[in-house]
């Protein structure tokens, strides 16, 4: 290619470039493992400039034309920015339920309370709930999960080329099922904790009656926090099991995959 060949290409090939570092900057931003709070700005900047150097050869002759009116060209950025940002929240949702599912179990350990507010998290959030949002990173790095995100944002330029229109009714869908899903399967995750929960509630209920004298909170909460850690001790494995293998099945009904 010579010089004038060259310079006429530049336009379209910087405005592909645009195209795909909104989309896949936005999408890192949001998923887990890779756009977590942790990790040096540097890092997910150099690895989104890393993936969007690998897309824009694929990706670049599927990109319309340089528009001649600034807006139109806004409007297009602006799309692929909705579509990465939507990419990446429907693969955060998965990884959000077991920091969900750690709340619960805090909740029903007595480790936390929903009307006493937690100076060092911030809020009615859980030190244990903190400690499984910590997990989920660290599981879909070490174990390749973070793969099937990245392959569902090289093939959404299949399903969504720059310059398409969004597919309002089957994104709202898989919007609908994703969020289901989230807190299905947070349901899931702490429902051992939540029958055992269940359980010591009603039984501490019927021991108030027995013996109204008893003063059954202080009595009982060290053994609730106690057979809460036992408890969690045995079932931890599973959990973390049954939760990487969700992921999994959710991460491969992404779109693009």
């Amino acid at each position: 290619m010579d010089d004038a060949a060259l310079l006429a290409a530049l336009p379209g090939w910087a405005f592909a470039f645009a195209l795909v570092l909104s989309r896949t900057g936005m999408a890192v931003m949001l998923l887990p493992g890779l756009g977590e709070a942790e990790p040096p700005p540097t890092v997910r900047a150099g690895l989104t400039l890393a993936i969007t150097v690998l897309l824009v050869p694929a990706v670049a002759p599927s990109v319309p034309a340089t528009p001649e009116v600034g807006l139109g060209g806004a409007a297009m950025v602006a799309t692929e920015l909705l579509v990465g940002a939507l990419l990446g929240w429907m693969a955060r949702l998965p990884a959000l339920a077991l920091g969900m599912a750690g709340a619960v179990v805090s909740y029903m350990l007595g480790l936390s309370s929903v009307v006493q507010q937690d100076p060092a998290l911030g809020g009615q959030s859980a030190a244990m709930s903190r400690l499984f949002g910590m997990v989920a990173p660290v599981v879909i790095l070490s174990s390749g999960l973070y793969a099937l995100p990245l392959t569902a944002l090289a093939g959404s330029y299949q399903l969504m080329p720059p310059g398409s229109v969004l597919p309002a009714g089957p994104l709202a869908e898989s919007i609908t099922g994703a969020l289901v899903a989230c807190f299905g399967l947070a349901l899931r995750l702490s429902a051992p904790f939540l029958l055992a929960g269940l359980v010591f509630q009603v039984a501490l209920g019927l021991l108030a009656r027995l013996v109204p004298q008893l003063q059954v909170y202080t009595a009982a909460t060290p053994g609730q926090i106690l057979g809460g850690i036992v408890l969690l001790s045995i079932l931890a494995s599973h959990i973390l099991g049954a939760w990487t293998e969700a992921v999994h099945t959710a991460w491969s009904g992404l779109p693009g995959l």
